[in-house]
């Protein structure tokens, strides 16, 4: 099994991954985390700013992966984005639960810096200079609204209010600098 859990950890796709995880679910959880629990770990470290709840979200990312498997779909998404979706969910819901809506904050890209020197694996995965590249490239008003959404932790809805928008200006320039990062993302991984 050591030896089919390896070749899978390699070189499987999202579905094949996917699939193992739902035919041997201790296996499976193995694999996704060692490929994705870096970077689950980071995304939910930077949205709270602190280790031990950073710690707490990944695991419960990961569980819920597993009880969930089902509802992945590889048409929709790869499965790095859908594990992503769920631990900038469950980190927002720690933020608002901890410290409610007035302790809202955003995060620059210039307070990264400091979280890089906790885990060496923020210049592998977070911060390279194409990902800083691409958020930089992005339309000034697409990437305040990302900026505020996902540091910021404000829903849409607080979004347009901010920044005195209709809600659809809001959705409409969330959804196109998403696709723009999401094709960013999708060639820098691709490139690896």
């Amino acid at each position: 099994m050591d030896g089919a859990i390896t070749a899978v950890s390699a070189t499987s796709s999202d579905a094949e991954l996917a699939a193992l995880l739902r035919e041997q679910p201790a296996a499976g959880i193995a694999v996704l985390y060692d490929r994705y629990g870096r970077l689950v770990f980071s995304m939910a470290l930077r949205i709270v700013n602190d280790r031990g709840a950073a710690e707490e979200i990944t695991q419960d990312v990961f569980m819920r992966c597993w009880r969930n498997v089902e509802r992945y779909q590889p048409s929709q998404g790869s499965l790095s984005s859908w594990l992503l979706s769920i631990a900038h969910n469950r980190a927002i819901d720690e933020l608002r639960s901890r410290r409610g809506k007035d302790a809202r904050r955003e995060i620059s890209d210039e307070s990264l810096g400091p979280l890089a020197s906790i885990d060496p694996s923020y210049d592998e995965v977070l911060l390279r200079n194409e990902v800083q590249q691409a958020l930089r490239e992005l339309p000034p008003a697409q990437r305040e609204v990302l900026e505020l959404v996902f540091w910021g932790s404000l829903t849409r809805r607080e979004v347009a209010e901010q920044l005195q928008l209709p809600l659809g200006t809001v959705h409409t320039r969330l959804r196109l600098g998403m696709d723009k990062l999401r094709e960013a993302l999708r060639r820098l991984f691709a490139d690896e």
